[in-house]
């Protein structure tokens, strides 16, 4: 039985993505569809490949990160070097994440101080400030 393939417009529906980011990843040369015309016809492999750039994207990679796992894709020695490299990409990932954390928590506390000085400040200035011009 032979493997499935796409046109362009399937995989977009399938996948949820317009035709112009698929044609996008194939100037990056991470897909290679066949030709018959003008027409491009993709591969189950192709599709695949997909997925993974999509999912690299959803968890912050760069393109050129997911380029550099799918190339490391090694089905006959049980991707053993592209699942190692996936690991310390994961593992960096998640460290920028939680720097980034850290850095958003720090800017909360800096946006509570800031707006804690505000309102005394206001508070001062209306004790100081007549009745009569408070109203």
């Amino acid at each position: 039985m032979p493997s499935p393939t796409y046109s362009i417009s399937d995989l977009a529906r399938d996948l949820d993505i317009t035709t112009r980011a698929i044609r996008f990843y194939e100037e990056q040369g991470m897909l290679s569809p066949q030709r018959r015309g003008q027409e491009r016809i993709y591969s189950a492999k192709d599709k695949v490949t997909l997925k993974l750039i999509l999912r690299g994207k959803r968890i912050g990679f760069s393109l050129a990160e997911c380029k550099e796992l799918i190339e490391l894709y090694d089905p006959a020695h049980g991707n053993h070097k592209q699942l190692h490299t996936f690991m310390a990409k994961i593992a960096e990932r998640r460290a920028q994440l939680q720097q980034q954390l850290l850095d958003i928590q720090q800017m909360q506390l800096e946006l509570d101080t800031a707006e804690d000085r505000c309102l005394a400040a206001l508070q001062e200035f209306d004790k100081k400030q007549p009745v009569s011009e408070q109203i």
